[in-house]
């Protein structure tokens, strides 16, 4: 090493250092952490007919956080769901309730198809199935 002094640039700042926020494992980690946050919101979303919510349901597939954004993948129980309209326009409301989401879409699939089998086997056994 040598002991020669280093030449800064006249117009950099030796105070000013700009350093990333975050590391991409701390990335992953917060995108992480909202999505447990989204889900755990989604909680407070229940089917009315089943009395149970979407989350032990089994309806939620995927939930994709970017930023200020969350990406709902769901499904209902069955094409004609009379309270699908209900149940969506609840996921997208309690998603967008936490304070560091600013917009939620909810994106309805039919693929996988829900069957009873999705449903948390905590829940299944105490509805006897």
């Amino acid at each position: 090493m040598s002991d020669e002094p280093v030449e800064v640039p006249s117009d950099v700042d030796p105070s000013d250092e700009t350093r990333p926020t975050s590391t991409a494992a701390e990335t992953v980690n917060e995108t992480d952490d909202m999505a447990e946050e989204v889900k755990t919101a989604l909680r407070s979303v229940v089917d009315p007919e089943l009395g149970i919510n979407i989350v032990d349901l089994g309806l939620v597939y995927d939930i994709e956080v970017d930023g200020g954004s969350a990406t709902i993948t769901m499904t209902l129980t069955s094409p004609g769901c009379p309270a699908g309209a209900q149940i969506m326009g609840g996921a997208k409301d309690a998603a967008e309730s936490i304070g560091s989401i600013d917009e939620a879409v909810v994106s309805l699939v039919w693929k996988p198809f829900w069957t009873p089998e999705r449903i948390d086997p905590k829940v299944r056994a105490m509805m006897g199935f």
